[in-house]
């Protein structure tokens, strides 16, 4: 008799069950397919805004910063530089309405071109503040319609740099002493006072200016550096492109003078431009620019009638304008060398792109 375990021709030896092979009905569905055979369980769905350029993932350059948001248009650039000239117009007549207003309550006479003749120091003070105004006005237009943060005209980090600042001041010292011991031993003109004021005019005058220029230099700095170079960047990558446009705009904004008097506002507007690139902000042009209007007003308060000179850097001899000129050049070799000690942010930050729309996993 023969034992099934040990010849295994038994049932459990070959399996020939309907679960050994799966040939019943349980291994073919016959139910309808979760999904009609022609689509597919998700449409695809189209890359939202189709026509916005995307997001620069790279870091840009200071004059290349309307590329980093992904909303740059070419119109964004003209639209608002109209803007900005029309509100800085009309800045100027509420501007001229307010000193005509304080002139006559304070009985002050009449001035040729309408406004109020408010003395040497009042007159000088609103020449300043017509400009300071342009400040507010360039952040608003780079809030719209250049869609972008306040802080990209400032600088590359979104923020003034302090420390930065402090030592772009700390490189201008010695161009500036250089500039004031050479302009006080060249010949000037013979119809110019040099009566002393008196110490309490002259801090006065320096309290009043200590406030007021900053303003007004970091005012143009914002338009000529900031919002000029910016606009003409959007377009151009060259940093000689977008640095020219501004520094001769710069340099006839300040009228025809001397044609020394042109090149060496020329000059400072292209030292200024490079240095903001190379840079990553405006603390070196709106420390040079500082600098430069404090010693000129800082002078001219010292003497009587100073204050009242109608002549500008476009009116300098060619003796003081290249004076001007080598002073501008060695402020830009200090603050290159500080800048390779000490390395400031010269590109943005990258740019996070999107994240690519997930589509949802299908159920069972």
């Amino acid at each position: 008799m023969t034992n099934p375990s040990q010849n295994p021709t038994g049932p459990t030896a070959h399996p020939t069950g309907p679960t050994a092979h799966p040939t019943g009905p349980t291994s073919q569905p016959t139910g309808p397919p979760p999904y009609p055979a022609a689509l597919t369980p998700y449409p695809t769905i189209p890359p939202p805004y189709p026509t916005v350029p995307p997001v620069d993932p790279t870091g840009q350059p200071y004059h290349r910063q309307d590329r980093t948001t992904g909303r740059h248009r070419w119109w964004r650039a003209w639209v608002g530089t109209l803007l900005l000239a029309v509100a800085y117009f009309f800045g100027l007549l509420v501007l001229l309405a307010f000193s005509f207003g304080l002139g006559t309550a304070l009985g002050a006479p009449e001035l040729p071109d309408g406004g109020a003749d408010l003395g040497p120091l009042g007159n000088t003070a609103m020449d300043l503040v017509s400009i300071a105004i342009a400040l507010p006005l360039v952040l608003l237009a780079t809030l719209w319609p250049a869609r972008r943060p306040v802080g990209t005209v400032t600088s590359v980090t979104g923020r003034l740099r302090i420390g930065w600042l402090g030592r772009c001041l700390l490189a201008g010292l010695l161009p500036i002493l250089l500039l004031t011991v050479t302009a006080f031993f060249l010949p000037g003109d013979s119809g110019e006072s040099d009566t002393w004021v008196g110490w309490r005019s002259f801090l006065t005058a320096l309290a009043v200016l200590a406030v007021l220029v900053p303003l007004q230099a970091a005012a143009e700095e914002y338009v000529f550096r900031g919002w000029l170079l910016q606009a003409v960047g959007a377009f151009v990558r060259s940093p000689w492109f977008a640095v020219i446009p501004q520094a001769v705009l710069f340099a006839a904004a300040h009228g025809w003078g001397t044609r020394w008097g042109f090149l060496g506002l020329l000059v400072n507007g292209l030292v200024a431009g490079l240095l903001t690139i190379r840079t990553g902000g405006l603390e070196a042009a709106i420390a040079l620019h500082v600098l430069n209007n404090l010693l000129a007003f800082g002078v001219s308060a010292a003497v009587v009638d100073g204050l009242s000179s109608d002549e500008t850097a476009a009116d300098a001899p060619w003796s003081l304008a290249l004076t001007a000129i080598v002073a501008d050049l060695l402020y830009a070799a200090i603050v290159l060398w500080f800048a390779r000690r000490h390395k400031p942010q010269r590109l943005s930050a990258p740019s996070t792109p999107p994240a690519p729309y997930a589509h949802p996993a299908p159920t069972a």
